[in-house]
């Protein structure tokens, strides 16, 4: 096997196994894109469902199927208010305050209050009074944020992340899992409050990245093409110039004889 067929079959193998590789991921991007619809399905129908009592719903640990179902909920809140720092809600950045209520079931539910926005960089807010008496709240569920060990924990008043079992720990109760994010509350929330609402539903990228992978096949097989056609076309521009070279050699021998012969 010459050099050139070696490079070929180097090339085939190499093609081969990006091309499969590139497919693969396109699949994968595939099926992450199906998954996304589904689960915004999901959402879907159960932010359009009508709202249940919390405890329909939240009665053990809080899933993704769980996620957005609107709920209902009475109360009173504990004195306790937790920052979330570092959020940013339509473009609008600030901090999330959530506190605890004491439901009529007897249960300690974590409510997401809403967005409190900052100016600027100012690395504190001011969280605003909570209501008083008795409360009625509607929200979405939500699961628990999860993230690396400790963000969850309080510290000074402020988290990084809402996890209601962080917080209950800290404060030494227990709390129902998962949290809710407000959207209507009576008596009505503070002004400065903005409530978090429902992400934007979007299928995300999936569908563009599969299609680039699959153009990134597409190509590798089309430069494989190109560097296998240049490696022939190199081969017979060589073999033509070493054929002319030995036509030129065969006939500058003739000349030579001919002289010779002509010399005698």
């Amino acid at each position: 096997m010459n050099r050139l067929v070696r490079r070929w079959v180097a090339l085939g193998v190499f093609g081969a196994v990006m091309a499969t590789a590139f497919v693969l991921l396109g699949k994968w991007q595939l099926s992450r894109l199906e998954e996304r619809r589904a689960d915004n399905a999901v959402l879907e129908a159960n932010a359009a469902a009508e709202p249940r009592p919390y405890t329909d719903i939240m009665t053990g640990d809080v899933g993704d199927e769980d996620q957005y179902q609107r709920v209902t909920a009475k109360g009173t809140y504990r004195q306790e208010q937790f920052q979330v720092r570092m959020r940013s809600v339509n473009g609008v950045y600030g901090s999330e305050i959530v506190a605890v209520l004491v439901t009529t079931e007897g249960d300690n539910l974590l409510v997401d209050r809403g967005l409190v926005s900052r100016e600027g960089a100012r690395p504190d807010v001011n969280m605003p009074p909570l209501p008083e008496g008795e409360v009625s709240v509607t929200g979405y569920v939500r699961r628990n944020e999860q993230g690396l060990g400790g963000e969850g924990t309080p510290h000074d008043g402020q988290v990084r992340l809402i996890d209601s079992q962080a917080i209950g720990d800290a404060l030494g109760v227990r709390i129902v899992d998962g949290y809710v994010a407000l959207i209507d509350s009576d008596p009505a929330e503070d002004q400065a409050l903005s409530p978090v609402g429902m992400p934007e539903i979007t299928e995300g990228n999936h569908f563009s990245y599969a299609l680039q992978w699959f153009a990134f096949t597409i190509i590798g097989i089309i430069g494989i093409v190109v560097l296998v056609r240049g490696d022939l076309r190199d081969r017979r521009k060589a073999l033509a110039k070493k054929r002319a070279t030995q036509t030129a050699a065969e006939s500058s021998d003739t000349a030579a004889a001919s002289a010779q012969e002509e010399a005698r």
